[in-house]
């Protein structure tokens, strides 16, 4: 006996819409140059198959039964994938990327990134976009290793890598300044005079883990000796310092609104103010040539507004 994937083929579900649509065995069997007998075989066949009744032959109109309706309902839906998948074979084809994957480090922020993915689905691209959270070292490792074609916020340059990792590309995006910054009410808050490495030893730090899952892995500005709360992301390490976990250093962008309403006091330390360099960066395909997705996001990087955008946090928001 054939199965539900024997019978449920496209040509057989355009059959059993044609039935529908005609509202008859004999005007579907006419549109579809079959004999009137050959249809009511392929119809039967698929009723054996899926162990129902499609269609109620009491009347003289093919009307469909309740589980006749849910298979045509979804032979719709099928029959518009089936076409979907022909077309982005096509684009893809033409040198569109079936996938893009992109590691975004925790410092940058999301309303930028997800401004870019509007105006990149505004072109209709048949690249599906995969974004993924990375930090620290984690946001290179994700391209290094293959499971990132584009990582943007990157402490490292492709200099940088050149005897780790081979076919890396990079471009500066910007300077990101940090502050070293508590809640009011924190006891450094209320400390005056600058910060000495003695007096942050005392209190807690809070830091954002690095994402590296198989490399080694990156701390910044830490005391040695300090007790320190460690979370997942840069907004969590935000939300940390506001609720009074500890201190630490944070985005002057993400910052500064926290600061400006009174949510967090900004301190000076005897440490030097850390500015990063922050990169994007990505992998050269071993054609040589990027793809048409990464074509289009690294075109994005030639704006100064896009790279300003993604290395200052939008206020309000």
């Amino acid at each position: 006996m054939p199965t539900p994937r024997d019978v449920l083929t496209p040509d057989a579900l355009s059959m059993l819409q044609t039935v529908v649509s005609t509202g008859s065995f004999a005007g579907a069997a006419r549109a579809l140059n079959l004999v009137p007998s050959a249809l009511s075989y392929r119809v039967r066949q698929i009723e054996d198959a899926l162990d129902v009744l499609l269609f109620d032959r009491s009347a003289r109109q093919a009307r469909l039964t309740e589980a006749g309706t849910e298979l045509l309902r979804e032979a719709g839906r099928m029959l518009n994938e089936i076409d979907a998948v022909a077309n982005r074979v096509k684009r893809v084809a033409t040198g569109w990327e079936p996938m893009l994957t992109v590691a975004i480090d925790s410092v940058i922020p999301r309303e930028p990134i997800l401004d870019l993915a509007c105006a990149f689905y505004a072109i209709d691209p048949p690249t599906r976009l995969k974004l993924r959270d990375e930090t620290l070292l984690g946001t290179i490792e994700a391209l290094t290793t293959g499971e990132a074609d584009l990582a943007i916020g990157s402490v490292l340059d492709a200099a940088s890598l050149a005897f780790t990792a081979t076919g890396i590309r990079s471009r500066p995006i910007g300077e990101l300044r940090f502050v070293y910054a508590v809640a009011p009410q924190h006891p450094l808050a209320r400390l005056e005079g600058v910060l000495t490495d003695e007096v942050l030893r005392q209190h807690r730090a809070v830091a954002a883990a690095d994402s590296s899952r198989s490399g080694p892995t990156m701390t910044v500005n830490l005391v040695g000796g300090q007790d320190v709360l460690t979370v997942g992301s840069m907004a969590a390490k935000l939300a940390a310092q506001l609720h009074g976990l500890g201190g630490g250093f944070l985005p002057e962008p993400m910052a500064r609104p926290y600061i400006e309403a009174g949510h967090l006091v900004e301190r000076s330390t005897a440490r030097v103010l850390p500015i990063a360099t922050m990169h994007c960066a990505w992998r050269v395909p071993s054609a040589g040539k990027p793809g048409r997705a990464l074509e289009w996001w690294l075109a994005q990087f030639d704006h100064e507004g896009t790279r300003k955008a993604l290395l200052g946090w939008h206020r309000g928001r």
